[in-house]
């Protein structure tokens, strides 16, 4: 078997969704070949892919043009998807050929469309997953303007012509998408490892994979906590670690400390649970996803909500001793996993002559 996949560059959320079930399917069918296309670093690509693949350094989306984590630009996004759309079906046309020529059993994606568009043009069988689709949200942000509507046929279209979506738990709704097979929690699980810091509460910052820089530095101090900051950061409170100096994978640091504060997104959100992490978050602006995230999270994990102006001054003590003073609840399972991968095996299998 022959597997495309194409991952979106949007953060890292895309890449932890797809990884586990990428890594799991190596495990049921250890013989297929994979490519992967991404604009993400490769190194990032390569710590969470275990499985030997071929990498096409390239993004099909964008997602949307983001001021930071938790704001999108929407003027800059409306006109990156005017600009995409203008000759649409040129470059369906395009995409199809590459994929003819690329000759794969399967087109996988998270969750880029125009892939799927190729696909069908080129004949060739093609699903999605992922907790969300560019095509719900563009109706959130856009639908109310005339000049949308061609764009969001065309969206729609795309995504409709895969064999099926498999949403992942928690996922939006896609009920205007008709193909949507639910799989469960998709989450890498880390090991816990002692981070040697003398008793001392270790706290993860982690905003996701678009650029948010917190003012850590301008925090008050709290006894017996640490801040475990990106090092690019060049953070210079004086309880400030980089986080890449205890040289752990993200999803083993996330196991390892005793909270992380971030801003709603399936993979931080998923593997925070599934590896019994307490949560600190602040809600992104306008963003769709997020409530059936926080809905998911409240039920699984201990978290709390805090507001923009609290996290910016850092007034974080009552949070961090509310939020360590909760009951834990059961730790999820990640069952999306292999239910996710089985059901790429079904599909690609469909496919090739026995």
């Amino acid at each position: 078997m022959h597997l495309f996949v194409d991952i979106s560059s949007h953060g890292f959320g895309h890449l932890a969704i797809t990884a586990p079930v990428l890594n799991a399917l190596a495990e049921i069918a250890p013989n297929f070949r994979l490519t992967v296309r991404s604009a993400l670093p490769p190194a990032k690509l390569q710590q969470r892919i275990k499985t030997p693949f071929t990498l096409i350094s390239a993004a099909s989306d964008f997602g949307y043009a983001m001021i930071d984590a938790t704001r999108v630009d929407l003027a800059a996004s409306a006109s990156a998807y005017r600009q995409t759309h203008t000759d649409w079906a040129s470059r369906v046309a395009d995409e199809a050929l590459f994929l003819a020529n690329l000759k794969p059993d399967l087109v996988l994606t998270n969750v880029s469309y125009l892939p799927l568009a190729g696909a069908a043009a080129a004949g060739i069988p093609a699903i999605s997953l992922c907790s969300l689709n560019w095509a719900d949200l563009f109706d959130h942000f856009f639908g109310n303007q005339s000049w949308a509507r061609p764009i969001h046929a065309e969206m729609l279209a795309a995504y409709r012509s895969a064999q099926a979506f498999l949403r992942v738990t928690p996922g939006m709704a896609m009920d205007a998408l008709g193909n949507i097979q639910p799989v469960g929690p998709i989450a890498a699980l880390g090991t816990k490892h002692d981070l040697d810091l003398n008793g001392d509460k270790a706290i993860l910052i982690a905003m996701g994979g678009i650029t948010h820089r917190l003012p850590v530095e301008n925090w008050p101090r709290l006894p017996g906590v640490r801040w475990l900051v990106p090092a690019e950061w060049n953070c210079r409170h004086p309880d400030a670690m980089a986080s890449e100096s205890f040289g752990l994978s993200f999803t083993d640091l996330l196991r390892s400390v005793d909270a992380i504060i971030t801003k709603p997104g399936y993979g931080t959100f998923t593997e925070a649970a599934c590896n019994g992490t307490p949560v600190i978050y602040q809600r992104r602006e306008d963003w769709p996803e997020q409530d059936c995230l926080i809905e998911w999270l409240s039920s699984n994990a201990r978290c709390l909500e805090i507001e923009a102006a609290e996290l910016e001054r850092g007034q974080l003590g009552y949070a961090i001793e509310a939020l360590l003073n909760q009951k834990p609840p059961p730790i999820p399972t990640a069952n999306g996993i292999n239910q996710a991968a089985n059901a790429i095996i079904c599909h690609a299998s469909a496919q090739i002559p026995a």
